[in-house]
C-alpha cells in the first residue's frame, strides 16, 4: 500500500440539515470511532426543509441506525404514510393513489394485474386499487403495523412517514454527536485545493479556523459549494422534461382527521402538496414560472389550504437535474448538492439515503481510484434517470384540456427509456424493471393505470382459469382486503397510542 492508498481517517461534511445529518449518522454507525467525522454548518444559513414526506425505504435507514420508531414519531411530529393520492392529474375531478405495498396476489408465474386485466375485459368493474390493502386502508383513514404473513392479506402493510424535516435533522444530530461526530458552527469562506491532485485539502472558516480532511461530503444544498464552486463538475439540466422551476411553501394548522397519505393536487401550471403532521400540515405549490407568476402561484397556494396559514410563504427556485459527476476527486455531493428532482414522489430523502449507502458500499481509500468513482457515478446516475422517468410520466400522460402547461407536457418527447416502458405496457401489460431501480412493478402499474395508459391485452396464460375460477379468484382477493381493513384502527387513534401523548399544537410553524 503506497502513501496515496491509505485508509481514510478524516471525513468532513459541509452543511447540516437533513442531508448532512443523515450522512453523519449513517457514517458514524458504519465506522464508529475508527474514522473522525466533522460536520460544519452555520445556523445563519437556512435549509430548504421541504422533505417532509418519505417512501418505505426510510424505515431501512431508521432500522440500520437502531432508532425506536415510536420515539422517532414523537421527536419528529411524524405520522404514517400509506401512499400518495394524485388529484386531477389525469383530468379534473379524477383521483388515484400510488399506494405502497402489493396489489393483489399473483398466481403461478403471472403477477396479479394480468388476471385483473382479463377480468376487467370480461366485465369486472372493480378498480385496481380495490385489491390493494394500503389503498383501501388509506381510503378509510385506517392504519396499523402489519408485517407480511399477518392476517388474511399475506403482503401485510408497507408504509413510510410524514415528519418535520428540521426535527428529524435535530434528532439525527443528537444521535450522531452522542457517537462522536464533531460539529463546528461556522461558514466556509475559502476552499484550498491541492496543487498537484486538485483535491480539496482544507477549508477556511469565517473565524479563521482551518479544517483539513481526506474525504469531503458536500451537503451545502443548491450552491454545491465544493462539488461545483470549487471543482466545477457541471450540471445536467432536465428542465426540458421537467420544467417546473419554483415552489412556494407554507405551513397551516392541522386538520382532522390526520389522513395516512400525501396529496399531490394538479394545478394549472404545476401541482400542490399537502402533508399531514401531528402539529401542522405542510403545503407547497410547485410550478413553472413560464406559465404563472410568483404572486399568482402564492395566491393559489393560500387559497387552497385546509387550515389557517401559520407562517409566511417561502419561495424556492431550482433547476431539475444533477451534477455531471456526483463523486469527483475527493468530494462527494449528497442531497440538493448532488441534484434536484421535485418532491412529487417523495424521493428527496431516499436519494440522500441511497447516496450515502452507496458510498459505504464503494468506500475509497486516499487514492480515490477513478474506476471506483466511475462506478459510484454510474449507479447514481442510473437511479436518478429512473426516478426522472417516473416523474415525467405523471406530466406526460395527462388528459387536461385547454391548459397550455399540460398540453405542452402531453406533446413533448420523452426519454427512450420511458417511451419503451410505455410501449411494452400498452401492447400487453408488460412491466419491465431493470436491476435495482427504485420504483417497483407495482408502482409503475399504478402510475400507468392511474394516468390512463391502457394495455391492449393481457397475458394469454391467464386463460388457464375458467371464467368462474377467475371470478372467484377476484372475489377472494377482495374479501381478504375488506376483512383486514375492518379490523384496523383509525390512523389518529393508532398514532396517539404509539406516541403516548396528545398531538402538539403548531409550535414550529
Amino acid at each position: 500500500m503506497t502513501n496515496q492508498q491509505l485508509p481514510i481517517e478524516h471525513i468532513v461534511i459541509v452543511g447540516g440539515g437533513t442531508s448532512g445529518w443523515i450522512s453523519a449518522a449513517t457514517l458514524v454507525r458504519a465506522f464508529g470511532r475508527s474514522v473522525n467525522i466533522t460536520l460544519i454548518e452555520s445556523e445563519q444559513i437556512g435549509t430548504v426543509g421541504v422533505g417532509e414526506a418519505t417512501i418505505p425505504q426510510i424505515r431501512l435507514l431508521n432500522q440500520y441506525l437502531g432508532l425506536d420508531e415510536n420515539e422517532f414519531l414523537r421527536e419528529t411530529q411524524g405520522t404514517f404514510k400509506l401512499g400518495i393520492r394524485f388529484d386531477g392529474w389525469t383530468r379534473p375531478g379524477h383521483s388515484y393513489i400510488h399506494a405502497f405495498g402489493e396489489i393483489g396476489r399473483g398466481l403461478d408465474i403471472l403477477p396479479f394485474h394480468h388476471y385483473w386485466l382479463r377480468a376487467r375485459a370480461e366485465g369486472l368493474e372493480r378498480p385496481l386499487w380495490d385489491f390493494s390493502l394500503n389503498a383501501e386502508a388509506a381510503k378509510n383513514n385506517a392504519f396499523a403495523r402489519m408485517e407480511p404473513g399477518q392476517g388474511p392479506v399475506p403482503s401485510g402493510i408497507n408504509y413510510a412517514f410524514h415528519f418535520d424535516a428540521s426535527l428529524y435533522a435535530a434528532f439525527l444530530r443528537r444521535f450522531a454527536e452522542q457517537r462522536g461526530v464533531r460539529r463546528i458552527e461556522g461558514k466556509v469562506i475559502d476552499i484550498q485545493l491541492d496543487g498537484e491532485t486538485g483535491h480539496v485539502g482544507q477549508l477556511q472558516l469565517e473565524d479563521g479556523q482551518m479544517v483539513p480532511g481526506q474525504l469531503f461530503i458536500d451537503c451545502s444544498g443548491f450552491r454545491g459549494l465544493l462539488i461545483e464552486h470549487a471543482l466545477k463538475t457541471g450540471y445536467e439540466d432536465w428542465t426540458h422534461w421537467l420544467p417546473c422551476d419554483r415552489a412556494a411553501a407554507v405551513p397551516c394548522a392541522r386538520t382532522e382527521p390526520l389522513v395516512p397519505f400525501t396529496r399531490a393536487i394538479a394545478r394549472k401550471a404545476g401541482w400542490q402538496w399537502r402533508i399531514p403532521l401531528q402539529h401542522r400540515t405542510g403545503n407547497g405549490h410547485v410550478y413553472c414560472s413560464r406559465y404563472i407568476s410568483d404572486d399568482e402561484a402564492v395566491s393559489t397556494l393560500l387559497a387552497n389550504l385546509d387550515g389557517e396559514a401559520t407562517g409566511e410563504p417561502r419561495l424556492l427556485t431550482f433547476t431539475t437535474g444533477h451534477r455531471k459527476r456526483f463523486f469527483h476527486k475527493n468530494v462527494l455531493a449528497i442531497g440538493l448538492a448532488a441534484g434536484f428532482m421535485e418532491p412529487l414522489e417523495s424521493t428527496s430523502i431516499h436519494l440522500i439515503q441511497s447516496g450515502i449507502s452507496r458510498l459505504i458500499t464503494l468506500f475509497p481509500d486516499t487514492g480515490f481510484d477513478e474506476r471506483l468513482l466511475d462506478e459510484y457515478n454510474r449507479r447514481t446516475q442510473f437511479e436518478f434517470e429512473r426516478v426522472r422517468d417516473f416523474l415525467i410520466l405523471h406530466y406526460h400522460a395527462n388528459g387536461r384540456v385547454g391548459e397550455p402547461f399540460w398540453e405542452e407536457r402531453l406533446a413533448m418527447s420523452v426519454p427512450d427509456s420511458l417511451s419503451d416502458r410505455m410501449h411494452l405496457f400498452r401492447t400487453g401489460g408488460h412491466i419491465v424493471r431493470e436491476a435495482d431501480e427504485l420504483f417497483t412493478e407495482q408502482s409503475w402499474l399504478q402510475l400507468m393505470i392511474g394516468q390512463g395508459i391502457e394495455p391492449q391485452g393481457f397475458h394469454p396464460a391467464t386463460r388457464r382459469l375458467s371464467p368462474d375460477e377467475l371470478a372467484e379468484f377476484m372475489r377472494q382477493g377482495r374479501r381478504a382486503i375488506k376483512r383486514t381493513v375492518l379490523q384496523l384502527p383509525g390512523h389518529d387513534d393508532f398514532l396517539r397510542k404509539q406516541v403516548g401523548r396528545p398531538f402538539a399544537t403548531d409550535e414550529h410553524g
